[in-house]
């Protein structure tokens, strides 16, 4: 069972929230197989005529600030299609404190497995702090979509983030082996150190995308076509195309993503996306 954080003496009570969630591949189609959920951690499997199970993950405290907790773990079995994506948008408020939130994903695609983790942007408030950490195990033969959008502070509400903590780190292993690692910090002047020219040029949105599939390699010419002049897509290796987007806000980050997500999921983007 999940455990509240150890708080600090006249510490208000943290969030925790914890999400299982498997699908499995029966009499012709991906089903439900478990479901287990705990906290401030909710999901809906809206219905509909996609051919996957679709989990709408829902956090019921409205955001992560210091000392919360959330942990996401997901399997899409042998043959099975999943897709996890978010109601809205996800907030990092501001911390009180040095503790920041802590959000763990863990991922598993099994033999012929589709896999698509899409949850909408994360919205870095002034003073943040939050950690957040994503594993993926994936057998050869699957074909993993994942994406990270981030935004800044809202451009259009006035909103700079001058100050905040962010961690944020990627392992994707395939057959047990690792093949790929990322990290990225922000950490103090977060907005002047986005504004440099060899950082992100002043941007406030930005996001990562991956595709681990037998066939990601012939998704590089087409995708090269659908990016904006400040993103990029290279093979990091074979089976491995991964993209980077900057964006001036929210809305021209969503511009680009959207299109190139739908070429890669084979599909369009769950409806809380245009919500």
């Amino acid at each position: 069972m999940l455990q509240e954080p150890a708080r600090l003496p006249h510490e208000q009570p943290r969030s925790v929230g914890q999400l299982v969630i498997t699908a499995k591949y029966a009499e012709g189609r991906s089903r439900l197989d478990e479901l287990r959920q705990q906290g401030s951690f909710r999901a809906l499997f809206p219905h509909g005529a996609r051919g996957d199970v679709l989990a709408i993950m829902l956090n019921t405290s409205g955001g992560v600030t210091g000392g919360d907790r959330f942990d996401t773990e997901a399997v899409a079995g042998a043959g099975a299609a999943l897709t996890l994506s978010t109601q809205a948008a996800e907030r990092a408020y501001r911390i009180a404190g040095d503790r920041p939130g802590r959000v763990t994903t863990r991922l598993r695609a099994e033999a012929g497995a589709t896999l698509h983790w899409l949850p909408q942007e994360t919205i870095v408030f002034d003073g943040a702090g939050l950690d957040r950490d994503l594993h993926i195990d994936m057998h050869p033969s699957a074909r993993v979509v994942l994406c990270e959008p981030l935004i800044l502070g809202r451009r259009a509400m006035g909103e700079r983030v001058t100050s905040a903590h962010l961690t944020d780190r990627w392992q994707v292993h395939r057959g047990g082996e690792l093949i790929f690692l990322d990290t990225l910090r922000l950490r103090g002047p977060v907005q002047d150190l986005a504004d440099r020219i060899g950082i992100a040029d002043g941007a406030t949105a930005m996001a990562q995308v991956m595709l681990a599939a037998p066939d990601a390699d012939a998704e590089l010419l087409r995708i090269r076509t659908l990016l904006p002049p400040t993103a990029g897509a290279s093979l990091v290796r074979d089976g491995v195309l991964f993209i980077r987007i900057l964006a001036e806000d929210g809305y021209a980050l969503r511009r680009s993503l959207v299109p190139i997500l739908e070429v890669l999921t084979r599909a369009p983007l769950p409806r809380t996306w245009s919500l």
